[in-house]
């Protein structure tokens, strides 16, 4: 194998193969990328077995081949290339991969053999599921981090997937809260479920953390392929339509909780408030939340503002006036503020609802004006 390419495009692709890389005792083939020229392009691989990783980039190429090399140690010999070294040579000499630039740079990185590195599954394209990149990437944003890694109930360590023929929704929860982004697409949207049914599943929150990383925020496609257990994810260049990076994952097996049916029809207490306002009382109460991050809020119909109260035994206390319009009936709970806050920054509208059902049953947080996103959180018990 004999390549060039340029330095800034090398170091993109090592630096997405890398993330999913690790230290492996049992599997040490696993710290490793396989490198292999792949008709015209250079292709970097990674995995983990439970989720593959896939990288394209324009090279010249003078001899095909491939193996597998240490990814930590290869990322950074080409980390401590100069700005100035614009492209690299890469030659394989054996078991080895040489590295050299055109200003004295020349290194000897010791691989493997690319037959011991595990198979990263192919898919059918015919059907496929393809949606705005940016739009996805914003949605998935504003869950993945409420789902929470659980052995006992795995289907909750993921992130719910619905893709319907106009409407794609995604859901997390960690039973003590619950995001839900709805996106909504006319005909000419973009948008294609090219299968024959609505699709749903569960694919793992690691497996969505890499998906967002990457997603470019230029506004291209994700393509969705599937198989039986295992789903594809990949972003194309423009010019020419061929696969940048891809993500292939396995889904979790099992059903996903029929979550509708805890988020409340109506409200019993209601207020509507200043979305950055809001957000600044409750990290201030947040200071004085203690070790189970307390803070309570004071609700009095019959007032203009709701009472926002800290305290903690070692370090003090806070309580704070926030100007709200309030509707239904009296009512003081408390909630972990960091869950509040989750919300509250996943909301882009100025205002928003905090619709109660007492003191005991979840809550919701709504944008006012946005239907598009929800979020359910649960009390603390007084």
């Amino acid at each position: 194998m004999n390549f060039t390419i340029p330095t800034k495009e090398f170091k993109k692709g090592l630096g997405i193969a890398e993330r999913i890389t690790g230290k492996n005792m049992t599997l040490p083939i696993l710290d490793n990328v396989l490198i292999e020229t792949d008709k015209g392009f250079l292709k970097i691989s990674a995995t983990d077995l439970e989720l593959g990783v896939q990288w394209w980039g324009n090279c010249k190429i003078e001899d095909e081949g491939k193996i597998a090399i240490p990814a930590k140690l290869l990322n950074q010999v080409i980390g401590s290339l100069s700005v100035s070294e614009e492209t690299v040579n890469i030659k394989e000499k054996g078991l080895s991969l040489v590295v050299e630039s055109s200003k004295k740079f020349k290194t000897n990185v010791k691989g493997f053999s690319s037959d011991d590195f595990p198979i990263i599954p192919s898919f059918l394209r015919d059907v496929f599921i393809e949606i705005d990149g940016r739009k996805m990437k914003e949605a998935l944003i504003s869950v993945v981090d409420v789902s929470s890694v659980s052995n006992i109930r795995p289907e909750i360590s993921g992130i719910f997937m619905y893709f319907g023929k106009d409407s794609v929704r995604f859901v997390a929860t960690d039973s003590f809260r619950l995001a839900e982004k709805v996106l909504k697409f006319s005909a000419n949207s973009g948008y294609q479920n090219k299968f024959d049914k609505d699709l749903e599943f569960i694919i793992p929150q690691k497996a969505v953390k890499e998906l967002i990383n990457i997603i470019s925020d230029d506004g291209r496609p994700v393509r969705l392929y599937m198989s039986e257990s295992q789903l594809l994810f990949e972003i194309s260049y423009l010019k020419d339509n061929h696969p940048e990076v891809s993500l292939v994952s396995r889904q979790i097996e099992g059903q996903y909780p029929n979550y509708q049916e805890i988020i409340p029809k109506n409200a019993k207490t209601k207020i509507i408030t200043n979305r950055d306002d809001f957000i600044k009382k409750i990290k201030t109460a947040g200071i004085f939340g203690g070790k189970i991050n307390e803070v309570s809020f004071s609700i009095n119909k019959n007032s203009d503002e709701i009472e926002i109260t800290s305290q903690d035994t070692d370090s003090g206390e806070s309580k704070q006036l926030l100007n709200a319009q309030a509707e239904g009936g009296d009512l003081k709970i408390s909630f972990n503020w960091k869950f509040v806050l989750d919300g509250l920054q996943n909301i882009k509208s100025s205002e928003i609802s905090f619709e109660f059902q007492g003191i005991e049953g979840p809550a919701v947080i709504r944008g006012i004006g946005d239907d598009s996103y929800l979020y359910v959180v649960m009390p603390i018990k007084l």
